[in-house]
């Protein structure tokens, strides 16, 4: 049988041990210098192979990761960022329209938006 103490202890080091969110930027590089300022871990205009590589390290680091990515990444065809999404849990991403030009966001938000009330206008600034 274990030492309680020793497991008391174990578990206050634990609870005491802080929680690391790795914070990731995905997208164009107009975008990637502000995320850099504020601290997060940048990737400007990754091809959709840069993109599958680093949404592949994550899901075997099994690291907690908030990930912003564009549109264009999001819309890359990778595999990987596809899995993570589907699965969620531990890695939580999020997508940002671009600087200019229309905002027409590709998200499980956006779709179910669209579906409620029938029109994709919500998703698009208005004149």
């Amino acid at each position: 049988m274990a030492d309680p103490a020793a497991e008391r202890a174990a578990v206050a080091a634990a609870a005491d041990a802080p929680s690391v969110t790795r914070m990731l930027f995905l997208g164009a590089a107009s975008l990637a210098d502000g995320f850099r300022l504020i601290g997060f871990e940048t990737h400007p205009d990754p091809s959709a192979e840069a993109v599958d590589v680093v949404f592949r390290a994550l899901r075997k680091s099994r690291e907690k990761a908030f990930v912003i990515v564009d549109e264009a990444v999001m819309r890359s065809g990778a595999a990987n960022l596809a899995r993570v999404r589907r699965e969620g849990g531990r890695i939580v991403v999020v997508s940002v329209p671009p600087l200019a030009g229309p905002v027409e966001l590709e998200s499980e938000v956006a779709e179910r938006l669209s579906a409620m009330f029938g029109s994709s206008n919500l998703l698009k600034p208005s004149p």
